[in-house]
């Protein structure tokens, strides 16, 4: 498997990212600079965070990857792969970047993988069902980059945090 995959999150102040399958807040200027980042190259996500986008369909300009244990899920547009290795074989000589875009489940089975990370801190706490590993308390995760808060269009505060992992 790669080990350069880069884990692209909005986090609240606990952590969380997600509630009933939707982003806690959506921020239309994070929407936006998901969309130039990715577009292009290839993501991984799982069937829910997939069922979860405009008519659960593959975002546009992307190679979309599922990862998901449902081997009779299908969505035309997509690459369905339902482990690991099938995983490491569909992104094996992408030449671009690899993004991992959740869910929960997801991040935590490929944390190991990703050498860096590009987190949206909201400066909020929301009630989630949904979150990921605080990466400032994982010994082997630094910031690298610590962006100014801002306030969105839609009145809410937030900033762009970039973490490396030691060693990568």
């Amino acid at each position: 498997m790669r080990n350069d995959l880069i884990l692209i999150a909005a986090v609240d102040r606990n952590w969380g990212i997600g509630k009933d399958n939707q982003l806690l807040r959506p921020i239309p200027e994070d929407l936006k600079r998901f969309r130039e980042l990715t577009c292009g190259n290839l993501i991984i996500v799982g069937r829910k965070t997939l069922e979860s986008f405009k008519d659960k369909k593959p975002l546009p300009d992307r190679l979309n990857v599922v990862l998901t244990r449902d081997r009779g899920y299908t969505c035309q547009g997509a690459v369905m792969v339902h482990d690991l290795d099938e995983l490491a074989k569909a992104i094996e000589g992408f030449p671009g970047e690899v993004y991992l875009c959740g869910g929960e489940t997801v991040y935590r089975q490929l944390l190991r993988y990703c050498s860096r990370a590009l987190i949206t801190q909201i400066d909020e706490a929301y009630p989630a069902d949904n979150f990921i590993d605080n990466l400032d308390t994982l010994p082997d995760w630094e910031k690298t980059h610590v962006g100014e808060w801002q306030t969105s269009k839609v009145n809410v505060r937030f900033r762009y945090v970039d973490y490396e992992r030691r060693g990568s």
